[in-house]
């Protein structure tokens, strides 16, 4: 055996796949950064239509060009109960044809033109200083190292064909009868599940199949296990995620797996159909100047690759609230089972932004809930001359499953923070941060107003028919102004903040009235010291809140 040519085949190989991986990668990052915003919102449109979910788990797919991302946030968000397992497995089976995409995109014999691509685009990425062209560029860098990566690879495996000991060793994969064709899913499998990417492993059963070194019909088989193994992401995603989580991605699995095993018992028919859908034979070699080629191969893996997966896909899709329940039952719930945290925030999408930024804002509208609750518990503490002890427990615990919601948010949009985010998305995670500060100071501020009404309780002092007017009047007042700058949160619809200045003039314009009407209270007649200062000071975190309030819509409006 050539060793020589052996350390240069495997060398050329092994930096084809990492350029690859890289390209893969950089175009993901790039896509995610130019059209992040909108596959934010797309995401959010999922619905138990079980259509919908389809198409927006191909699109998404389609665009970061990566089905195990698509698959990790669709467990994370099952994990944070963001999404229902019925619409997980529709986004799941969406992902399974926007994953042959990449198939498609390496169908074009562009593979001459990776490296002028990423050479030019790359000056774009260094010498830009817009940030949109920079994020366009590294897209189209990452489509160049692809590019260039799979020519790498070709290249890399055209030397094997001298080495006759490879070509033994491949021929023992031709899937000529059933045990073979075993043999080769597995590998393809095992392939995958060890580089974690279909895409990558697509690509290198496509660069051997270009170069002869395996046949069209070994090269299908391969690539039917590799559906099987890129599941293994997801997988591993799932390791300590709640029981729903576990079931996606066991969704996911099992969806592969009951696939492959359909078609292979139809896999002399299955790679029939593909000459008669491309019009010839994948397997056609064509010889110009002594050089050896196959054409047509490369498409037909293609074809191959998406005819299987929309062909699973369409078994499925009828089924998928029936395949839920199932797996519910299959997969039961634990009993002691409980998030360890308040938080639903899940780490694994710390590669992907636009999810984490997500996920933030719908963990900041779980605090605008708990919010709203205490609101509601202390204004039933001043028309009850005997609060309900309780609720005043609920509304101090809510207090501090605000403090810990607030650490946990902030830990998780720091590191975030610090990624490679662009302006927008940096400007967005800044105001969400900021936005989780002022919501814990809003409720310390509740909690110190309880605070003052038990003190008067426990005094056996109360509050006069006029005070407790004006203060539930003020307490309306600001319930009403959060509630309508949390609402625009939740609808993604910023105020106009000449809007919000004139809400909050009118809160402070009413406090300084009832102050003044206080004080003139007092010139006139005795008051006990502890319900002149107790009011005073309700009056005040009042004040207090309608200006934590004020500054949310501030950095609502500053990333806009």
């Amino acid at each position: 055996m050539n060793f020589e040519l052996v350390a240069e085949m495997l060398f050329t190989v092994l930096g084809g796949l990492t350029i690859f991986l890289l390209g893969m990668n950089n175009m993901s990052n790039g896509m995610q950064a130019v059209a992040g915003d909108s596959l934010r919102n797309l995401i959010n449109t999922v619905t138990n239509n079980r259509f919908r979910a389809l198409a927006v788990g191909f699109i998404v797919t389609a665009f970061i060009q990566s089905s195990s991302i698509t698959t990790v946030m669709v467990v994370g968000f099952v994990n944070a109960g963001v999404m229902t397992l019925t619409q997980s497995i529709g986004v799941i089976l969406g992902a399974d044809i926007g994953t042959t995409i990449t198939g498609w995109i390496l169908v074009l014999n562009v593979g001459k033109y990776g490296l002028p691509v990423l050479g030019i685009a790359g000056i774009f990425y260094l010498f830009s200083s817009s940030e949109r062209v920079r994020n366009i560029s590294l897209m189209i860098m990452g489509m160049g190292m692809v590019f260039f990566g799979l020519e790498l690879m070709k290249n890399g495996f055209k030397p094997i064909r001298e080495v006759p000991e490879f070509l033994a060793l491949f021929s023992k994969f031709s899937p000529e009868n059933g045990g073979n064709l075993v043999v080769c899913a597995l590998a393809g499998a095992l392939v995958t599940a060890v580089i974690q990417s279909s895409s990558a492993s697509v690509g290198i059963a496509m660069s051997m199949a270009a170069t002869g070194l395996i046949n069209f019909e070994t090269s299908v088989a391969l690539v039917l296990g590799m559906n099987v193994g890129t599941t293994i992401t997801a997988f591993l995603a799932s390791l300590g995620s709640l029981t729903n989580a576990k079931r996606a991605a066991y969704a996911h699995i099992l969806i592969k797996i009951i696939g492959v095993i359909w078609v292979l018992p139809l896999f002399p028919l299955f790679v029939k159909v593909i000459p008669i859908i491309t019009g010839s034979n994948p397997n056609t070699v064509l010889i110009e100047n002594g050089v050896v080629s196959y054409p047509c191969i490369i498409k037909g893996i293609a074809i191959a690759h998406s005819l299987f997966n929309v062909a699973n896909v369409a078994i499925f899709i009828p089924f998928t609230r029936a395949f839920s329940g199932i797996l519910i039952k299959l997969i039961p719930d634990k009993s002691t089972e409980k998030a360890n945290r308040l938080t639903r925030l899940d780490f694994r999408m710390l590669d992907s932004p636009m999810l984490i930024i997500e996920q933030s804002r719908r963990e900041i509208l779980h605090m605008g809930e708990r919010i709203t609750d205490m609101f509601t518990i202390l204004r039933k503490c001043y028309s009850s001359e005997n609060p309900n002890d309780e609720e005043i427990k609920l509304l101090f615990q809510k207090e501090d499953e605000l403090d810990i919601m607030q650490k946990e948010i902030a830990t998780f949009l720091v590191d975030t923070i610090y990624s490679q985010l662009s302006h927008y998305q940096t400007s967005e995670s800044q105001s969400l941060l900021r936005i989780a500060d002022e919501y814990e100071s809003i409720s310390d501020s509740i909690t110190t107003i309880m605070k003052l009404h038990l003190k008067l309780k426990d005094a056996d002092i109360q509050l006069t028919d006029t005070k407790k007017k004006e203060i539930i009047r003020v307490h309306d007042q600001v319930e009403t102004y959060f509630n309508m700058i949390n609402n625009s949160i939740q609808r993604r619809q910023p105020l106009e903040m000449s809007q919000v200045y004139a809400e909050g003039s009118s809160i402070t314009h009413n406090f300084k009235d009832l102050r003044g009407r206080h004080l003139h209270r007092i010139s006139e007649t005795r008051m006990d010291p502890l319900l002149s200062v107790s009011y005073i000071n309700m009056l005040s975190n009042y004040r207090s809140i309608r200006e934590f309030i004020q500054n949310v819509a501030e950095a609502i409006a500053d990333c806009r």
